[in-house]
C-alpha cells in the first residue's frame, strides 16, 4: 500500500494533501505568515502516532470482537534543537468499553505490536531525498 503526502505553499496559500493507494484527501492545515505551514513536523509526527494507534485500536478491536465506545490517544516527544532527532517518544491510550479490563489490556498490547507508524520509528526506516521529476 502506497501512502503519500504533498504540501504546496506560497506567500498566501497553503495546501496539504494526503493519499493512500491513489485516494487523495485535502487536510486542513493553516499556512504560517511569511511562508510555510502553521503546524510543524514534530506536531504532525505526534499526530501520526496518535492517529495510527487510534485507527489500529478499532481495527484490532473488531478482530478480537471487543466493543469500543470511545478512544483517546496522546503522543509526545522531546525535540532538543535544529537537526536533532526526537527523543523520549511516548504515547498512551484510554479506552471506554463494556469489555473487561483484561480484554482491554490485551487489545492495547496487541495493537502496540502491530501499529505501523510506531514500528516504523522503532525500526528506523531510511529516508532519501530525491530530485523533483521535472528538475533539469
Amino acid at each position: 500500500m502506497q501512502i503519500s503526502a504533498q504540501v504546496h505553499n506560497t506567500a498566501t496559500t497553503h495546501q496539504a494533501t494526503v493519499a493512500t493507494q491513489g485516494r487523495a484527501q485535502t487536510v486542513a492545515v493553516p499556512g504560517r505568515a511569511g511562508g510555510g505551514s502553521g503546524l510543524n513536523g514534530g506536531e504532525l509526527l505526534m499526530l501520526a502516532l496518535a492517529t495510527c494507534y487510534c485507527n489500529d485500536l478499532y481495527r484490532e478491536a473488531a478482530r478480537l470482537q471487543i466493543e469500543l465506545t470511545a478512544v483517546e490517544v496522546e503522543a509526545q516527544a522531546e525535540f532538543d534543537g535544529i537537526g536533532l532527532a526526537a527523543r523520549d517518544v511516548r504515547y498512551r491510550a484510554r479506552i471506554q468499553s463494556p469489555d473487561s479490563a483484561e480484554r482491554i489490556e490485551q487489545l492495547l498490547r496487541e495493537t502496540d505490536a502491530v501499529a505501523e507508524v510506531h514500528n516504523t520509528l522503532r525500526r528506523g526506516a531510511p529516508v532519501h531525498r530525491q530530485p523533483w521529476p521535472d528538475a533539469g
